[in-house]
């Protein structure tokens, strides 16, 4: 006797690939891309959808929308799972996806598009690809995008409009989450910029619990004294300031340059190789 495969659990947040055009040009249209995963359906083929009311531009995307797509794929156990989601936040849901689903055997693939379902074929491919990848006996969370397969652990989006958008830098190994579901925290993702001041930079942490701060090349930030306080104050206090590089690649390397031995010392973690993303996922869940 041939075992039927599993159901799959389609979890559609919005973006341009459940858009179509409307007077103001394009806008979500609510059952659009469930009719478009059903017609690629087989008839023995089992489907369950859980659709945001409403659909989101996924500048939108937050905490508690990532609460609620784990908790929907925690409802569908054994499921593998078509998340549809916008590109600009893509990469942010991404290294939530991997890293609050890690050890569970969990399949979730990932997909958007630059431009809607019945504009040019590109997201009706896209769509073709990932419910084959949703067959895959696979586990882990991928993304299925112009034409490739890419893990999404440490996903970028590179380009603002091109069809192949994405890459994947290398990360390390992670360990297991503390937590895989995201609290209230007030949490974000600083840059470090020539002519940032101390007392902007203070500013800027003020209203947060913990934040990522992007530093320059392999990590030095500006040597002024007062900025050093300022992040030493934060620390003190009992923040959590996680580095990255700017660079898209390389990561940091502390105890390179003097410039950057102030962070060390004062407490601020090590982010290495990790994306801004992975990074402030990293803060909410590690």
């Amino acid at each position: 006797m041939v075992a039927e495969p599993p159901r799959l659990l389609l979890i559609n947040t919005g973006g341009t690939i459940s858009m179509a055009p409307g007077p103001r040009g394009l806008e979500p249209c609510p059952g659009l891309l469930e009719s478009a995963v059903r017609a690629r359906l087989g008839a023995d083929d089992g489907l369950d959808c859980h659709s945001f009311m409403p659909l989101l531009d996924s500048a939108d995307m937050g905490p508690g929308h990532w609460n609620r797509i784990l908790d929907r794929i925690d409802a569908h156990p054994g499921q593998p799972v078509l998340l549809t989601h916008g590109t600009d936040t893509m990469a942010y849901t991404g290294a939530v996806l991997d890293r609050a689903l890690l050890g569970s055997g969990r399949s979730v693939v990932m997909c958007g598009a630059m431009a809607p379902l019945g504009v040019d074929g590109v997201a009706e491919r896209t769509l073709d690809l990932a419910l084959m990848l949703s067959r895959a006996p696979d586990s882990g969370v991928r993304l299925a995008f112009g034409g490739r397969c890419l893990p999404a652990a440490g996903l970028v989006k590179q380009h603002s409009n091109a069809l192949d958008a994405f890459r994947t830098i290398p990360q390390a190994p992670i360990k297991a989450p503390a937590r895989r579901r995201f609290d209230n925290r007030r949490l974000a993702v600083l840059t470090l910029s020539p002519g940032l001041t101390a007392e902007a930079l203070e500013a800027q942490l003020a209203p947060l619990d913990g934040a990522v701060l992007r530093l320059y090349g392999a990590g030095t930030t500006p040597t002024d004294p007062a900025f050093h306080r300022v992040i030493d104050r934060a620390i003190r206090a009992g923040m959590r300031l996680r580095a990255v590089s700017q660079c898209m690649l390389g990561g940091l390397a502390p105890g390179t340059y003097a410039a950057g031995d102030m962070l060390w010392a004062a407490g601020v973690e090590n982010g290495g190789t990790e994306t801004p993303e992975t990074a402030l996922v990293e803060l909410w869940l590690g």
